[in-house]
């Protein structure tokens, strides 16, 4: 038994460390072998994909932002997919009309990827340019976010979404730390093969390459598997800049974290040829370690919580003495321990508390994500957080 237990810690030990540790080295030093991919100079025709829900409070602004880009007239059009809004966006959506923004409404409230299988093939653009409503563009985003196309092998490139809270909170902040090291891992996998994933803020594809979806597909994630399944890559511009509030505390990221495990988990389901390394290379480990074992490391985290006190206590038995399982075991305690101190008000802007507390938080957003998957639910629409 004490040999079985041994192995389980150990392999869920790896499981969860490498993603988390050891993955971003590996990728970076990987990406070294890779001689960097120019920019390009393409400007094919662009349509501006704004997909809005209830958006009255920004989509004046979004699209005051879209029409203020830097892009060559007569080039670039726009179009806003209102699922069903029954506030005023479409109302101000309407306003434009006559300089070049198409509204496209749902009667019904079908979701996000239900839209844009509705509305996407009657898009006049080469390129489809897909962003959210309150996804705000620096002025030559579309320009650096398009130049890449006049290479065939490119089938879609994603852009760099920043953080832009003037009064940060935990729930910010947290969210911040964990994504500048994701947009370190997007640049070092795209130079070595393909950025795993876009970003639904602010991603380009080719318009030939784009699928309908089911209304619970994850758009800015299936839609890369399948377009790197096909023999095309997906590039990361980081010079492609859009700015985006977090979610304004740590429940919205909660919900937001577990609908996102939920439906990519769906997605890499409904497209295996993404796992196989004869097919696409670098990008299947890439997967794997960058997502997949990432998802379930909720399971790993419980296996190695029992394990140690499990082998712990046995050393200490055997021996009368803690062992390395013991520190072990001690480690996760005190970090279980930090997290819980979040509970408390006056320590909650402790640094090494609220970020102790977005791991774990993000990690049961994966678990509930999982759960979910299993109990067949599926997730089409929701409110955004915000």
């Amino acid at each position: 038994m004490y040999v079985v237990i041994s192995v389980l810690f150990f392999l869920s030990a790896g499981l969860f460390a490498f993603p988390h540790f050891g993955y971003a080295p590996t990728v970076y030093l990987l990406s070294r072998l890779k001689q960097p991919r120019g920019s390009g100079f393409a400007h094919p025709r662009a349509t501006l994909i704004v997909s809005a829900y209830n958006e009255a409070d920004v989509i004046g602004e979004k699209i005051e932002n879209a029409l203020a880009l830097d892009y060559p007239a007569g080039l670039l059009d726009v179009v806003v997919i209102s699922d069903a809004s029954d506030d005023s966006t479409d109302d101000i959506v309407r306003k434009y009309a006559d300089r070049n923004v198409k509204l496209c409404r749902q009667e019904e409230r079908l979701g996000k990827s239900a839209g844009l299988s509705r509305f996407c093939p009657e898009a006049l653009g080469d390129i489809l340019v897909f962003t959210d409503a309150n996804s705000m563009f620096q002025k030559d985003a579309i320009t650096h976010l398009v130049c890449h196309f006049d290479d065939p092998a490119i089938g879609y490139t994603v852009g760099r979404q920043l953080y832009d809270d003037t009064n940060q909170g935990a729930s910010a902040e947290s969210e911040n730390v964990y994504w500048n090291i994701e947009l370190k891992l997007k640049e070092w996998e795209s130079r070595l093969s393909s950025v795993v994933g876009a970003d639904g803020a602010i991603y380009a594809l080719r318009k030939e390459l784009f699928e309908p979806l089911a209304p619970e597909d994850i758009n800015d994630f299936l839609i890369p598997l399948k377009v790197v399944a096909k023999g095309f890559r997906g590039v990361f511009d980081p010079a492609a800049i859009c700015y985006e509030d977090t979610a304004p505390d740590f429940r919205g990221e909660f919900r937001r974290k577990y609908r996102i495990v939920n439906r990519s988990l769906r997605a890499v389901l409904k497209v295996p040829q993404a796992f196989n390394p004869f097919r696409v290379g670098w990008f299947s480990f890439q997967l794997i370690s960058h997502k997949v074992l990432r998802w379930f490391s909720p399971l790993f985290m419980l296996i190695m919580l029992l394990t140690s006190g499990y082998l712990a206590a046995s050393e200490c038995i055997t021996n009368g003495s803690p062992s390395i399982f013991g520190l072990i075991f001690a480690l996760q305690i005190c970090g279980y321990l930090a997290a819980a101190l979040y509970l408390l008000p006056p320590l909650r802007s402790v640094r090494v508390v609220y970020i102790a507390y977005y791991f774990f938080l993000i990690n049961c957003a994966a678990a509930v994500g999982i759960g979910l998957l299993l109990s067949g639910r599926t997730i089409g629409v929701w409110k955004p957080q915000r």
